[in-house]
Formats: C-alpha cells, sequence, structure tokens
C-alpha cells in the first residue's frame, strides 16, 4: 500500500492518476481509520488487489491526524506500506493556487500564504518519515506523471494500452476515437452470397478480406504509421487510447482489419484489446 500525502498543490491528484493509469487501485481522501480495513478487504478481494495507493491530505480535518497511527496499525498487521510525500516551494504553490483561483484548505479569512504556512506545521513529521520526498517544484504534470510511473510502475506494465474497435460508418463514428481509419477502399464481402451471413472473425470471410489487393499492405504500412504516435502518447503520459477502423457496416471488413491490426500492435510495452463494436446489429 503506497500512502500518497503531501502539501496541498505539489501534484497529488497527477500522481494518483498516474498509478490508476498503472492499475492500481487508488482512493482519494480516505479516513486514515480506514486503511487497514481497505487493505484487508483488498486481501480477501477475488481477484486479490495487490496494489493500492491512498491519497490522505488535511482536507480530512480531524481525521488526519490520525495517519501515523493508521499506518503503524496497518503495518503490525502485515501490510506492507510505503510514504510518498509531494512537496513544492511556497513560491510555486501560492502560484498554483492563485493560477486556479482556488483556496488553500487552510487559509481561512487569511492569504493562500497562509495556509500554506499553517500546512507546513501540520505536515512536519509526515514529510521527516516519508520513504519517498518528491519536490514538484520545477515538474510540470507531464514529468510529475513520469516520475511516478517510473518509480511505482512495475516492470511488466505496458506503456500504452489500445482499444482497437472495429465499427460501421452507418451507425456513426465513435465519439471517443483518437485515431479512425476507414477500409471501404476494399471489396465489400457483403455483395457475395456465401460471404454475406459470415462476418470478419470468420476464417472464410479473413481470407477475403487480407486477400484482396492491398489489404496486408495497409494493415502493415498503418501499423508502423502508428508508431511514432503512440510513441508520442507515451511520451505525454496518455496510457490509453482508442484507435477505430469502419466500413460500412461493421460487420466484415473492419472486423477482419482490426484483427490482424491488433496482431501487429500488440507487443513492446503495447497492450491491445479488439472490440467489434456493431457486430451483430445487422
Amino acid at each position: 500500500m503506497l500512502i500518497i500525502t503531501g502539501m496541498s498543490g505539489a501534484g497529488r491528484s497527477t500522481a494518483a492518476k498516474a498509478l490508476e493509469d498503472l492499475g492500481w487501485y487508488v482512493v482519494d481522501n480516505l479516513p486514515p481509520q480506514l486503511i487497514a480495513e481497505l487493505a484487508m478487504l483488498a486481501g480477501s478481494a477475488e481477484p486479490r488487489v495487490r496494489r493500492i495507493a491512498v491519497a490522505v491530505d488535511v482536507r480530512g480535518r480531524s481525521f488526519f491526524s490520525a495517519l501515523a497511527d493508521a499506518v503503524s496499525t496497518a503495518e503490525n498487521s502485515g501490510i506492507r506500506t510505503r510514504l510518498l510525500f509531494l512537496d513544492a516551494t511556497n513560491e510555486t504553490l501560492v502560484r498554483r493556487f492563485e493560477s486556479v483561483r482556488r483556496p488553500h484548505p487552510l487559509q481561512g479569512d487569511g492569504a493562500p500564504l497562509d495556509g500554506i504556512r499553517a500546512e507546513r506545521k501540520v505536515m512536519g513529521e509526515l514529510r521527516g518519515n516519508a520513504d519517498t520526498l518528491i519536490d514538484t517544484s520545477r515538474l510540470n504534470v507531464h514529468e510529475l506523471a513520469s516520475k511516478i510511473i517510473a518509480m511505482f510502475g512495475d516492470e511488466g506494465d505496458p506503456a500504452i494500452r489500445i482499444l482497437l474497435m472495429s465499427f460501421g460508418f452507418k451507425y456513426g463514428l465513435p465519439l471517443d476515437a483518437d485515431q479512425v481509419a476507414d477500409v471501404r477502399f476494399l471489396p465489400n464481402p457483403f455483395w457475395v452470397p456465401e460471404l454475406r451471413t459470415h462476418n470478419g472473425l470468420d476464417a472464410d470471410v479473413a481470407d477475403y478480406v487480407l486477400g484482396q489487393e492491398g489489404a496486408a499492405e495497409f494493415v502493415d504500412r498503418y501499423a508502423l504509421a502508428l508508431q511514432p504516435v503512440l510513441a508520442g502518447y507515451v511520451r505525454e503520459n496518455k496510457r490509453y487510447a482508442t484507435i477505430a477502423v469502419g466500413c460500412t457496416g461493421g460487420k466484415h471488413r473492419s472486423v477482419a482489419i482490426t484483427e490482424l491490426l491488433a496482431q501487429k500492435l500488440e507487443g513492446d510495452g503495447v497492450a491491445v484489446t479488439a472490440v467489434h463494436r456493431d457486430l451483430g446489429r445487422e
């Protein structure tokens, strides 16, 4: 279990999102008294929840003071815990609060700097006991996310997860697609009587589609063209992307092409899930 805490405005939300993208189970603003119970629940779940992150901060008000005792209780119960403390200079924190036009949780009727100073007094002991301290003063959100991923990601974690979706143009474009490919340039198996009732998951349809002039070449070149795009997504900490492949009805051509493209893209830090949005609508 990773406890994420630190100064308000230092990047806890960014760190939590980066961990979620790595597959961690993340709970924000959990009362510390519930930390041990959460860990026991995770251990008894099926499948077992292996990595948990809990973001705790002064928003917890009177609950927050129990954090040190809650961590000790968890460790005495055999739960391995790490404390991550995020910090930044007072000047940086003031600038961040001013840019979002939100008050500091502890400023009351004063200025953001008053709240920051009060928070430092509350946080002093936790900062000293932290297993990992990150100063985010000179980090933007992408750099902080990269640092979190490098520190807490498993070696086997994919750099990016791709949802590869076939669809039919006649049912509309997928609204969440980051990339859209159109394979209506290929002959439509719908007009082949013996293939009309089958779909792109069937071997005879797949062989027909992929045997057409330009089909295999398109898949190879499109997979190659996506390589720098996916690498760019990873650099920008975009860990999920949706790539859509469309034909007229989403039954034959797009399904067969999607299946082959998934095989081409899978591997080297890329995890691919193929889905067929409109299969079975006809």
